[in-house]
């Protein structure tokens, strides 16, 4: 596996974390998702995203309306269900466990770097 690969499995397994965060502050439109999506370095297509909430919907965490927009074809906005609302407190939790856990083990990684590199001999 190279590194590209590998973010993106990272990238992908916090995708629904942060799309469910998005959606929490409010009704959203699915672009408005892409654009703030990829501006915060979270690469994701249309075709990543649009199955991706009507699984979210499906599994009842959201729901969306229909809005009429005078520049074109209604507009799908989505919003959390208050099922959807739990389920982010509990990944939320989940996440600042989990991040709390990565950081402990890069900065007991640190800690033996250093003390091994200071207990090194003096090159000539």
């Amino acid at each position: 596996m190279n590194i590209e690969n590998a973010q993106v499995q990272m990238r992908k397994g916090i995708l629904e974390f942060c799309i469910l965060h998005i959606i929490s502050r409010g009704e959203v439109y699915a672009s408005d998702m892409l654009d703030e999506l990829t501006s915060a370095r979270i690469m994701v297509v249309e075709g990543t995203l649009y199955p991706l909430l009507t699984r979210l919907k499906n599994s009842g965490w959201l729901d969306y309306k229909w809005v009429e927009s005078s520049s074109g074809p209604p507009r799908k906005y989505y919003v959390l269900t208050d099922e959807g609302k739990i389920f982010l407190d509990a990944m939320q939790a989940t996440w600042f466990e989990l991040a709390e856990s990565v950081q402990t083990v890069i900065h007991r990684t640190e800690d033996l770097s250093k003390a091994a590199s200071s207990n090194l001999p003096e090159p000539n």
